[in-house]
């Protein structure tokens, strides 16, 4: 029997408040270990990723927040029945963020605290059909032309000539870049997946020389103590006994300016540049281009698959080339190009 002392959450509301968790199995756990800290060591033994792990402490927070402070354990089935019930009704939130909050109540009780599996029922939040923001392909030579020279605008031209993911982009190796093939290689997409693009020609001689840049990087950290140290997979890492996170080919292509301390082993690396830069560039390019359009990073890649589409791309090409796992996740892209080609039902008011 293990008394093992856990701590809800900090909340401005609330005091910080401690309660004992009795008669659960947690095998080589310390027993002062916090229910957070496990949830996290759950996350990191299943080697899932970082944004997985922020999102389900905060959902586990504000689940917690929401009962008061009352343990999980207690809760059961009706506490998070409840809960999703009150982001449907009470939060207006939407279906996919109900959905995410799902999961992360699922992996707490059976992943963390080791319970059944259950079959809630709750209010569903509404799924809302949301056409993208899609920019022309004027705008888009506009809003490059406005992004920072160098670095910033190469990777914001990456995304659209290629249509990526923000993270994506961003988690791209120098393995990925094959120039003698002229392809660029997505290696673990959203849901896990692989595939591979052909590489924008006129970027190929910019995408030079940011690898030569990058070299640079990687030749500096090998002076420093601990060495060229990148993150990879844990698993991998051990597999070539430590050599894939320091080795030249899974360096980062788009690294960070410095090296920081990376939180789950405390070990300085050099991490790639963050999502929240990328955000700043394009809002300032916005700023400049006076586009009058609420563009995001994302603007890039639904422009990518409606201009493919309008060149006469068939949609199951654009579909693998997007990386989605149901055509009809693309075929949204079809309304666009019909409203942007006039569509077969015109306006009246142009006959009068």
């Amino acid at each position: 029997m293990l008394a093992i002392k856990l701590m809800c959450c900090d909340s401005k509301k609330y005091p910080r408040r401690y309660f004992t968790l009795l008669n659960k199995q947690t095998a080589g756990i310390s027993n002062t270990m916090k229910l957070e800290e496990l949830i996290r060591a759950e996350i990191r033994r299943k080697g899932l990723s970082r944004n997985t792990e922020k999102s389900y402490i905060s959902w586990y927070k504000r689940y917690v927040r929401f009962h008061k402070l009352k343990h999980p354990e207690g809760l059961g089935k009706d506490g998070v029945e409840q809960f999703l019930r009150h982001l449907a009704v009470e939060s207006e939130v939407s279906s996919a963020t109900q959905s995410q909050a799902l999961n992360a109540l699922v992996f707490l009780y059976v992943r963390v605290l080791g319970n059944e599996p259950q079959e809630y029922q709750f209010t569903r939040a509404k799924r809302k059909r949301r056409l993208p923001v899609v920019l022309s392909k004027e705008e888009v030579r506009i809003l490059l032309q406005h992004v920072q020279e160098g670095c910033p605008r190469l990777f914001c031209g990456l995304l659209y000539g290629c249509g990526l993911r923000v993270s994506e982009g961003l988690r791209l190796r120098v393995k990925d870049m094959d120039f003698d093939n002229g392809v660029v290689w997505i290696r673990g997409g959203k849901g896990d997946k692989d595939r591979c693009l052909p590489m924008p020609g006129k970027l190929a001689e910019a995408l030079g020389r940011q690898l030569a840049r990058v070299r640079m990087f990687y030749e500096e950290d090998m002076e420093q103590e601990g060495g060229a140290k990148v993150w990879v997979e844990p698993s991998l890492d051990r597999k070539y006994g430590g050599r894939a996170s320091g080795s030249w080919e899974w360096y980062w292509f788009f690294p960070a300016m410095k090296r920081a301390r990376d939180p789950r082993d405390g070990v300085y690396k050099r991490h790639h540049i963050l999502e929240g830069s990328v955000s700043r560039w394009i809002r300032n390019a916005v700023t400049g281009a006076k586009l009058g359009k609420k563009v995001s990073a994302h603007a890039f890649r639904h422009s990518y698959a409606t201009h493919l589409l309008q060149n006469g791309i068939d949609l199951r090409t654009i579909q693998e080339s997007l990386g989605h796992s149901s055509v009809k996740t693309t075929e949204i892209y079809t309304h666009v190009v019909q409203a942007m080609q006039g569509g077969s039902a015109r306006s009246p008011l142009d006959e009068l």
